[in-house]
């Protein structure tokens, strides 16, 4: 590790005060990617900024349409959340099969989401369950927000502080999981929210992404059955040493048909 400053902010305005302060800073969630890139001295910042103490990033609360979720809290207090599992049961779903126990209980869906690994679980229920982003300077669409592998549409001082998701119909994410790292080689996360249908696929391409030709096949017949002549290109997806391009395109169909059981 390379040595740098750190922070310890406790409100939301000193976080970004401190950040815009730095030569090079870098925010601080829950660090399961930052400190081991640290370690290896594949970045190194001249301050760093931990959120843990902002309280105002954390809590989980019901908002009538739509469930709010502090940038802070962890995937843990996600899945064992009676108010997540009563609402959105699939959010809660995924966020126990993150990781292990000890990611769930440092790394934060704010951390996760703003890292946008392009085989992380968060961003496809961001952009399946067609979530808002909130910061400190403005709400971001689904849609909108990751624009690549590791890439955001967030300005360099801009912070997360809490994500919207509108209470579904329906909804079930299902994936394939690295046996090791228990990341997504292929998720789905398949959603009906006020009468329009979504899908969206992780792990399989450079980034999230909006699965149209299934979203068209259930619109008119949420069922396994509609999507039993899909054909997922391989010509846009990953392929590496954990599974090929043509693979990934076969998972993306299965997983797919089996968020749609699983929802329905």
């Amino acid at each position: 590790m390379y040595e740098f400053n750190v922070h310890k902010p406790g409100a939301v305005n000193d976080a970004v005060s401190a950040l815009k302060g730095a030569e090079d800073g870098k925010f601080l969630a829950g660090g399961q990617t930052l400190i081991p890139t640290l370690k290896q001295r594949l970045a190194s910042p001249s301050d760093v900024v931990d959120l843990g103490g902002v309280a105002e990033l954390k809590g989980i609360s019901d908002e009538g349409g739509a469930l709010k979720i502090g940038a802070m809290t962890t995937h843990a207090e996600v899945a064992a959340s009676d108010t997540v599992k009563s609402q959105i049961p699939a959010l809660a779903a995924l966020a126990s099969h993150i990781g292990d126990a000890q990611v769930r209980n440092r790394g934060t869906i704010g951390g996760s989401i703003a890292n946008a690994d392009p085989a992380a679980d968060y961003p496809a229920a961001i952009v399946g369950l067609n979530a808002t982003v909130h910061t400190n300077q403005r709400t971001i669409a689904a849609d909108d927000f990751f624009t690549g592998m590791f890439e955001t549409a967030l300005n360099d001082d801009e912070l997360i502080t809490a994500v919207s998701f509108p209470k579904p119909s329906k909804a079930s994410y299902q994936k394939f999981p690295n046996p090791a790292s228990r990341y997504a080689i292929v998720g789905v996360m398949v959603a009906e929210t006020g009468g329009q249908t979504r899908v969206a696929v992780t792990g399989a391409a450079p980034s999230v992404f909006r699965l149209s030709d299934a979203e068209s096949a259930l619109s008119g017949n949420f069922s396994a059955d509609a999507l039993g002549s899909l054909a997922v290109s391989a010509s846009n997806l990953n392929s590496d040493i954990h599974a090929s391009a043509d693979y990934r395109a076969h998972l993306v169909g299965v997983m797919a048909k089996r968020a749609v059981s699983a929802a329905s």
